[in-house]
């Protein structure tokens, strides 16, 4: 988990004061709280998630591998989190998952490449 912290100067000394813990699992909690505050949009993005990871050709834990390597090129510690053990439910091994993360580098980096031809 990552936290977020602040410098201050005082007399020549640098001081770390703890903000807060960015990345904590519990912050999901707070999603009811903002569905309170946007219900409209918090029921559409609860039933696009749904109807995403319903059945179709696509199985659920290949579902959940693609989820992971959204998740890691997006760097979203939480989708990490979810996904991953959502994949492990859904039969994914470690080896599927070591392979999700080099399939997303390797997308991220050709994604450097192919935009680079941008810059001639």
């Amino acid at each position: 988990m990552w936290t977020v912290v602040s410098w201050q100067e005082e007399t020549n000394f640098k001081h770390i004061q703890k903000v807060t813990n960015m990345y904590d699992m519990k912050n999901l909690s707070k999603l009811s709280k903002l569905g309170e505050n946007s219900q409209q949009s918090m029921k559409a993005f609860q039933d696009l998630s749904e109807a995403a990871f319903k059945g179709g050709e696509i199985p659920l834990k290949y579902k959940e591998l693609i989820a992971v390597g959204v998740a890691l090129s997006k760097q979203c510690s939480y989708c990490i989190e979810v996904h991953k053990t959502n994949a492990i439910k859904a039969g994914a091994t470690e080896t599927e998952l070591a392979e999700t993360v080099f399939i997303s580098s390797a997308i991220g980096a050709g994604a450097a490449v192919t935009h680079g031809t941008h810059l001639f």
